[in-house]
């Protein structure tokens, strides 16, 4: 994104915030369809990637979760806000479903934790990008945050680092770690397809 339109998003919310229906409609198409593609392969259920747009959106709205310009673009701090509304959806989940326990590489076996995982759904008809959207839906959500953000977002190391509140060798780890996991759950879908795309 370029400073104009960092420019613009901060005058299209401050005109939202003076009661301007058009500025929030603008803001709302300008920014739902990335959040919404993050929140769904983060969560990989279509109803709750809705959800959680809706309620980052009205959450900006009404002031309940509050921007700050100086800190960054408007589209990172929505991922922000997305990643911590779908952790909190996902924490009563993760008490209940058993944990998988790293093997002697300190790698997940994603087969066991694929027990506990949601079905995702099909909105795509290509078998391959299929099998990314599970195989990322069974990653640790940690991995799968910089995953998302990285490959699909294009977001850079520090824009991922302000997002997930990590500090850059962390993300670096946690994309890497993330890779190695999707390659091996994806090594019998040769060649592997463009996340980016």
């Amino acid at each position: 994104m370029t400073a104009a339109i960092d420019t613009a998003d901060h005058e299209l919310l401050h005109q939202t915030h003076a009661g301007r229906a058009d500025a929030f409609t603008a803001l709302y198409r300008r920014h739902q369809g990335p959040l919404y593609r993050y929140a769904l392969m983060r969560c990989g259920a279509p109803e709750m990637a809705a959800d959680v747009v809706q309620d980052a959106f009205m959450g900006l709205l009404t002031g309940r979760f509050a921007f700050d310009p100086l800190r960054g673009q408007l589209q990172h701090f929505l991922f922000g806000v997305a990643r911590k509304l779908i952790l909190k959806l996902e924490a009563p989940r993760q008490r209940q479903v058993a944990l998988a326990e790293p093997d002697e590489d300190g790698e997940l076996d994603l087969d066991a934790a694929a027990e506990g995982a949601e079905p995702l759904a099909r909105l795509l008809g290509n078998e391959a990008a299929e099998a990314v959207r599970q195989a990322l839906g069974l990653l640790p959500p940690h991995y799968r945050d910089v995953v998302i953000l990285f490959e699909l977002h294009e977001l850079s190391y520090q824009e991922i680092a302000a997002v997930c509140q990590l500090d850059i060798g962390t993300v670096r780890s946690r994309l890497s770690r993330g890779r190695a996991a999707l390659a091996k759950r994806l090594k019998a879908h040769a060649p592997l397809p463009c996340l980016a795309h």
